[in-house]
């Protein structure tokens, strides 16, 4: 048995079992990787996935613990290798941080400037997704932590570390009726509303609110974006619901936007990362100017728990 057999594992059930996907990540040839898997199984003495002639369809029960073992395994090697890495070369690599539109364009781009100025020589990729796209991209390791609403609490194998709070706010237009008026869900529920899709920006806070007061608001128009909701408020088709952090006085002129926590609650930004992650010194650096509440300590203790 050889890292290379576990790699080909690995990387097969990664590519949804295709040889010659799995092939092309890894950088070699297909008949390498089934050479490979065959030579493992035959030292197991276990078939590691189930076959339907020369396809690959899935893996067998010892398969799945074979695939378990060598995660773990070849994550303890890409920590070693990526701790030598780190004391080789401090404030040089790639960092890969998976996030939303909303955190991206309202709350990162300060952080992202400031990340910068004190690690030029880093190479940052911002990977955006639906939140469930982009915990998936750290649970597969295609992004080093997440940053979102919506990160689960629990996931098997992620720590979930809340960043800080945020509320919702009721956009209208300067001379609209609601404007400087205090706010209820029977007032709102008389306007068409403009707001989130159900998997974003704390949609499941609106609606359970509406729905616990007995009241069915007419959403006309769901978006991921914060500024596809104000566009449409801007053209009249309804009131927009959406995250404080994506209103600016100064830049959103012609809209008020009123508070609406005490209406929907608070919502929590969180930070989620592998629990066997190894995290390069300017991972946690970025982690901390995204979070300063996150101090380095607490967070080194969270992804060595095992």
């Amino acid at each position: 048995m050889n890292l290379q057999q576990l790699r080909f594992v690995r990387e097969t059930a990664r590519q949804h079992f295709s040889l010659t996907r799995a092939a092309t990540a890894i950088g070699t040839s297909q008949p390498a990787v089934s050479r490979g898997i065959l030579e493992l199984e035959a030292e197991l003495g276990v078939d590691v996935f189930v076959r339907h002639g020369k396809r690959i369809l899935g893996l067998t029960e010892p398969g799945k613990e074979v695939l378990a073992r060598a995660e773990r395994l070849l994550a303890e090697l890409d920590g070693i290798e990526r701790v030598t890495a780190d004391f080789r070369a401090r404030d040089a690599g790639e960092l890969r941080v998976a996030t939303t539109h909303t955190q991206a364009r309202y709350v990162l781009p300060a952080v992202v400037g400031e990340f910068r100025k004190r690690y030029p020589a880093v190479r940052l990729t911002l990977l955006q997704g639906s939140p469930r796209q982009i915990t998936q991209s750290v649970i597969s390791r295609e992004a080093d932590f997440a940053i979102a609403t919506e990160v689960p609490e629990e996931a098997e194998g992620l720590v979930s570390i809340p960043a800080f709070e945020w509320e919702h706010v009721a956009v209208v237009p300067s001379k609209h009726p609601l404007a400087g008026q205090p706010l209820s869900l029977q007032a709102l529920v008389k306007y068409p509303l403009v707001t989130y899709v159900e998997e974003f920006a704390g949609r499941r806070r609106i609606d359970r609110a509406f729905a616990d007061a007995g009241l069915r608001p007419d959403v006309v128009l769901a978006a991921i974006d914060s500024d596809v909701i104000k566009t449409y408020v801007r053209l009249g088709l309804g009131v927009g619901i959406m995250t404080g952090l994506g209103y600016d006085a100064a830049q959103d002129r012609g809209l008020v936007a009123m508070p609406a926590g005490a209406l929907f609650g608070m919502n929590h930004v969180r930070l989620a990362v592998r629990r066997d992650a190894f995290l390069r010194g300017f991972a946690i650096a970025f982690i901390e100017l995204f979070a300063p509440g996150v101090d380095r300590r607490s967070l080194e203790r969270l992804t060595q728990r095992r």
